[in-house]
C-alpha cells in the first residue's frame, strides 16, 4: 500500500500558478529575529591590508558595516515577494581572519513576517562591498556560503542550524 501525501500548498503561488505576495495583514505583530552568516575568502596579503585599513579605497570594514545596515532596510526592494518591515535593530560583526572576513548579521523587527531575508541580504551586501573595495588587489576573492543560522518569532517559532 502506497502512502501518498497531499501536495504542499505553495504560499507565494495563487490558484492559477501565478506568483503573488502573501497577505499578512491578519497576522499578529510579534518580535522577530534572524541571524545570517557568510564570508569573503581572500589572499592572506589582502586580509592583512584590509585589517590594517590600508586598501586604496579606504576602510572596507566600516563601509561594509554601513552597506549591511542599509541593505537590511532595502531587502523588500531587491526581493520581489519580500514585505517591507519595521526593523528595530541590526547588529553587524565583521571578523578578519588570516585569509577571510567572516560576516554575521542579526536583524530584529516587530512585525507580521520574519526577517530572514533581511539578514541574508545584509550579509550579501557586506560581502559584495568588501569584494568591491579590495578587488584592485585581489580579483580572486570568493564570496559564500551565505546562510541562515537562526530565526525566532512568528508562527513557526525558533529554528537553529
Amino acid at each position: 500500500m502506497s502512502s501518498k501525501r497531499a501536495p504542499r500548498k505553495l504560499t507565494h503561488v495563487d490558484a492559477h500558478g501565478a506568483a503573488h505576495m502573501v497577505e499578512v495583514g491578519a497576522k499578529p505583530e510579534t518580535a522577530r529575529a534572524a541571524t545570517a552568516t557568510g564570508e569573503v575568502r581572500m589572499a592572506r596579503a589582502t586580509a592583512k591590508l584590509l585589517r590594517a585599513g590600508e586598501l586604496a579605497k579606504g576602510d572596507a570594514l566600516a563601509v561594509a558595516r554601513i552597506a549591511a545596515i542599509s541593505a537590511t532596510k532595502q531587502a523588500h526592494l531587491l526581493i520581489p515577494l519580500c514585505h517591507p518591515l519595521r526593523v528595530t535593530g541590526v547588529d553587524v560583526a565583521l571578523t578578519v581572519r588570516a585569509d577571510r572576513v567572516a560576516i554575521q548579521v542579526t536583524v530584529r523587527a516587530f512585525d507580521r513576517t520574519g526577517v530572514e531575508m533581511e539578514a541574508m541580504t545584509a550579509v550579501a551586501a557586506a560581502a559584495l562591498t568588501i569584494y568591491d573595495m579590495a578587488k584592485a588587489v585581489d580579483r580572486g576573492m570568493v564570496i559564500g556560503p551565505i546562510q541562515l543560522e537562526a530565526k525566532a518569532g512568528g508562527r513557526s517559532g525558533t529554528w537553529t542550524r
